[in-house]
């Protein structure tokens, strides 16, 4: 008990000496007084960009890569034998529907052709001498002087005098018809491609493949495809009228080029499920180019009065669309929402959004659910000096 009582006066005297040292050393200024809690910093207010939710037209509008193709491309073949004489045409050149494209050595037609003349005048001659007879014997017949069986084989050489001449005819038609296959012509309006075969070749009807080819250039085809849940609206419009389609060619400054849509194909393909359509462009300043490949817009009809926003303000999360609401009280607040298209910069809202409403269009990535925002288009006050 004894040791204890000291125990606790040591304890007593070491804390009161503890308690006059710091005492002194307050008095001396060595210990900074007491600190006072720090004042919280206000809330933050994020600069955004805001847009409101409108009302406006927007088009229903199917949306594609399409690609040019010739309405028509035919292969210019010989069809008759003989030696390329002449090559009227440069290669890469636009012809018209009958123009010369080659001519070949004619001689040799030319002659065949005046020697069927020939045998045409030759057999005419005597079918006429065949008939004569067969007027003379007539008359000669009734009289007794010549037999019927004489008069029936007068009848008979007059008729394979005539069948005579009527094939002469044909053989003649026929020569003047090789005659103009000498003349190799344009089948249709387009543009020629590298010509296979040039002066001084002989060409066969029967195994020399195409000696050039052309391709109908105006109007052309843009060929593009649909999704089988656009088919049953691609079919009202049609109804209604024709399908306007715009194509626009990647990096080329020039304006859309109009057309119309003149194909629908007959059965969606099983497996892409998707439909082909063809739509038909004048191209009269032979823009567009077979093979080539456009951006497809057709217009199928136009909504009035849809909600869009600025295809800006929407953001993808893991239940889908969404965007920043802004508040009456400068609050942003998640909105989920169902968009039905994007037509160029904006987006049609089909629900979760009221029109008048307005929306972040800028700065999302700094936003959560209930952040304050202000719109930093806006001029912030200027601040009064402090006197």
């Amino acid at each position: 008990m004894k040791r204890l009582f000291l125990l606790a006066c040591l304890v007593a005297v070491a804390a009161a000496g503890y308690h006059w040292r710091a005492d002194l050393s307050r008095m001396a200024g060595l210990q900074p007084p007491a600190r006072t809690a720090a004042p919280q910093p206000a809330a933050r207010v994020e600069p955004v960009a805001m847009a409101p939710v409108e009302a406006r037209d927007m088009p229903v509008q199917v949306s594609t890569i399409g690609r040019v193709q010739a309405i028509a491309t035919v292969g210019v073949k010989p069809r008759v034998d003989g030696e390329i004489a002449e090559v009227m045409f440069r290669e890469g050149q636009d012809v018209k529907a009958g123009e010369v494209l080659f001519v070949l050595d004619r001689r040799s037609a030319e002659a065949t052709l005046r020697a069927v003349e020939a045998n045409l005048a030759r057999d005419r001659a005597q079918a006429l001498q065949a008939r004569a007879e067969v007027r003379r014997a007539s008359e000669l017949t009734q009289r007794d002087f010549v037999s019927r069986q004489r008069y029936d084989q007068l009848e008979t050489t007059a008729a394979v005098q005539e069948a005579t001449v009527r094939a002469t005819e044909a053989a003649v038609e026929n020569a003047r018809l090789t005659l103009s296959y000498m003349t190799i012509r344009a089948p249709i309006d387009g543009r020629t491609g590298a010509v296979a075969l040039k002066k001084g070749n002989v060409v066969r009807a029967a195994d020399t493949g195409t000696l050039v080819t052309i391709t109908q250039i105006r109007p052309i085809y843009v060929s593009f495809t649909a999704t089988q849940k656009d088919l049953a609206e691609i079919r009202r419009a049609e109804d209604q009228a024709q399908i306007r389609v715009e194509a626009t060619i990647p990096e080329d400054p020039g304006p859309p080029i109009s057309g119309v849509v003149t194909f629908i194909d007959n059965s969606i393909d099983a497996a892409t499920g998707t439909i082909n359509l063809k739509a038909t462009m004048p191209n009269a300043d032979s823009r567009l180019w077979p093979g080539q490949f456009v951006n497809a817009v057709a217009t199928l009809r136009v909504e009035k009065g849809a909600l869009t926003v600025p295809a800006a303000a929407l953001q993808v999360g893991q239940a889908g669309d969404y965007l920043f609401v802004i508040k009456p009280d400068m609050t942003a607040s998640v909105r989920p929402v169902k968009v039905a298209r994007l037509v160029g910069d904006r987006a049609v809202i089909r629900e979760g959004l009221q029109l008048g409403e307005r929306v972040a269009v800028e700065g999302q990535l700094r936003l959560t659910e209930g952040t304050r925002v202000r719109d930093q288009r806006a001029t912030p006050a200027a601040r009064t000096p402090t006197s």
